[in-house]
């Protein structure tokens, strides 16, 4: 279900209005609004996603590792080292 907003947020001045500024309190309102729609994962989910993320970094390490690994392998050989 979604609520239209842009009548209070998005209405720009026209000319040299000046912009009306938003309370503090409507910024609260509006801001717990917003976090309500919010569909939170459950702990489940939020394991799975932790775990695919790590997984997916220790591949990505390992690769980096790897080409760092050969290409220096490579200059060496190429340009002689000792």
């Amino acid at each position: 279900m979604a609520i239209d907003t842009r009548g209070e947020t998005a209405d720009k001045p026209s000319g040299g209005e000046k912009k009306k500024r938003t309370s503090p309190a409507l910024f609260y309102r509006q801001v717990v609004n917003e976090l309500r729609k919010v569909i939170w994962p459950t702990r489940k989910d939020l394991v799975t996603y932790t775990t695919v993320v790590l997984i997916f970094v220790l591949i990505m390490v390992a690769i980096v590792y790897g080409l760092d690994a050969a290409l220096g392998w490579v200059v060496l050989r190429v340009f002689g080292g000792s």
